[in-house]
């Protein structure tokens, strides 16, 4: 149950390849896209190492090439997801007492195989399936999953590491435990490499998964369970299944050896779960950990002082890199009017800068949203602003859905502080600024705070050291992730641990020993060498020194 080996090397983060024109992951990139593209695939589900075909086949097309089948995943139900969970249940008991030594060698391996061999296959299958441009696959599902593999790995090893103290005579010992039953990881369309985490975090920990990522990730989930067992993964630890997420979450949370659900995701969803959960809690085992990160509505505000070309860069970036579907995404801004003719000259120049397009032509800077759901709720957000009285939309506004989902860098300018815009999250290329008096800065901050349910990241720009300070304290609990003078996107793990609270989730901190620990059940062993032999203790023996 703990380790039993010397630790491994301090971890570093994984450095991103450029694609630069002309360089050698440029091509190679460009040959494994062509590959994928050429290659239509038929995903199973994998349960106990095995694939399971439902029969119930799902088309799989890229969300910026609607025409271009990339195969079908077959989707599960109930009956296959029963079997996952008695796969899971099964493979429990002896990998929760492999080493954590062992357990680690696979993870790293995976790790070194997606650095080396199956890093242009899981770029390019996110790239495609997820329609992600060169840059953001690489940060995302080379880069920020073998950070998450290597770095949990080091994590694990600290808290094995954390042992309580024995005096003379006693040893006393900490075993982490895996949870009692299986965790069920639920992931999101955006990022693989949090898909990929929500199952490996508390594998790494001892403990068995079902691993049910978006439908919209099917692609990139198929090969990252193939790079996991390629690296050693044991069958049974991790079973892959993906189908209707009301059927499947509802038969994982009613089930009685739920021990932990790990989501990212929707608040609406992780709200259900929860009261799910909640209504079978006389049912479980035990106690089931629930961790979950569920979105923001992420602002950047402004103070007189701030750098405008700085603060331009972070508002293009950080509200339109990957579409603005990051939950860290920045969607609502503060800019003081004294900053705000400049600034806005330098946003609409640099906006008419950007192409969109295909994923395969690395010029574009964004590409098409991820389905015709989250395309139809955020067109409905521009057209709202199109019409209403306290809205202007200054840049973008167009959409298309002939070829792809694709929608324009959209920047709305609010005339009020609460317009829908602000307060609710919209989850695209959009965002959203509010104007205000540059000597109502306190008063900003404060609308600031109340405006949005949400607290996961936020950032303020400001050459003024007070003002910065002011901000942090006034938006102390409005973001798990505070940004001074950069964009409020783009957490690296290791470095800032992601997470936040309010309606943001249970900010457990993905990328951190934080997270680690929600996926252990530790044991307390105290073992003592004298054993006494007589019930009394010293303070029962007579007084003999008398009157």
């Amino acid at each position: 149950m703990n380790s039993d080996g010397l630790p491994t090397p301090p971890p570093a983060n994984e450095p991103a390849l450029e694609y630069a024109p002309g360089s050698e992951e440029r091509r190679s990139l460009t040959k494994r896209l062509a590959e994928l593209k050429s290659q239509p695939v038929d995903i199973p589900a994998f349960i106990n190492g095995r694939e399971v075909r439902s029969g119930l086949t799902v088309d799989i097309r890229p969300p910026h090439e609607l025409a271009r089948s990339m195969g079908v995943f077959h989707s599960c139900r109930q009956e296959e997801l029963h079997l996952a969970i008695d796969a899971a249940l099964a493979a429990r008991h002896d990998w929760a007492r492999t080493p954590l030594t062992q357990r680690a060698e696979i993870f790293l391996k995976a790790a070194d195989l997606l650095a080396g061999p199956w890093r242009d296959t899981l770029n390019a299958a996110t790239m495609l399936g997820q329609s992600k441009n060169a840059y953001q696959a690489e940060i995302d599902a080379a880069c920020e999953l073998i950070d998450f593999l290597r770095f949990n790995v080091h994590f694990a090893e600290r808290i094995h590491a954390d042992q309580p103290t024995s005096p003379p005579g006693v040893i006393n010992t900490m075993f982490y435990r895996p949870l009692e039953g299986f965790v069920f990881a639920v992931g999101p369309f955006n990022f693989t490499s949090i898909a990929g985490n929500l199952a490996a975090a508390p594998a790494i920990m001892g403990n068995t998964i079902v691993w049910k990522p978006a439908r919209t990730t099917a692609l990139a989930a198929y090969y990252l369970y193939q790079l996991l067992a390629e690296a050693g993964l044991p069958d049974g630890v991790i079973n892959l299944v993906i189908g209707p997420g009301a059927e499947l979450g509802g038969a994982a949370l009613g089930h009685g050896d739920l021990a932990g659900l790990h989501f990212t995701g929707a608040v609406g969803t992780f709200n259900h779960m929860w009261r799910t959960i909640g209504g079978n809690v006389a049912n479980y085992r035990t106690y089931p950990r629930i961790v979950g990160e569920t979105g923001g509505k992420d602002f950047i505000i402004a103070h007189e002082s701030a750098d405008p070309v700085a603060l331009n860069t972070a508002i293009v970036r950080g509200a339109f890199e990957y579409q603005g579907q990051k939950c860290s995404a920045a969607s609502r801004v503060y800019i003081p009017d004294v900053l705000w003719p400049d600034l806005k000259d330098r946003l609409l120049a640099d906006l008419a800068r950007v192409k969109m397009g295909a994923v395969e032509d690395f010029s574009n800077f964004i590409n098409a949203v991820i389905d015709r759901n989250a395309y139809d709720r955020i067109v409905s957000y521009i057209d709202h602003a199109r019409q209403s009285a306290d809205a202007e939309i200054i840049a973008g506004g167009a959409y298309c859905d002939e070829e792809g989902y694709f929608i324009e860098p959209t920047v709305i300018v609010a005339g009020r502080g609460d317009y829908v815009t602000m307060r609710e999250e919209v989850f695209g290329p959009v965002v959203t600024i509010y104007v205000y008096p540059a000597d109502k800065f306190a008063e900003t901050l404060e609308l600031v705070d109340r405006t949005s349910p949400f607290a996961l990241t936020g950032a303020v720009f400001a050459e003024d050291a007070a003002a910065v300070a002011q901000a942090r304290d006034v938006l102390l609990e409005a973001a798990g992730n505070f940004y001074i003078n950069d964009k409020p996107s783009g957490a690296v793990v290791g470095q800032q641990p992601f997470g936040g609270a309010r309606a943001s989730g249970t900010n457990d901190k993905a990328g951190s020993y934080l997270n680690l620990t929600r996926w252990t059940s530790p044991l307390c062993v105290k073992e003592t060498l004298k054993p006494a032999r007589d019930f009394a203790y010293p303070f029962m023996e007579p007084d003999q020194s008398g009157p």
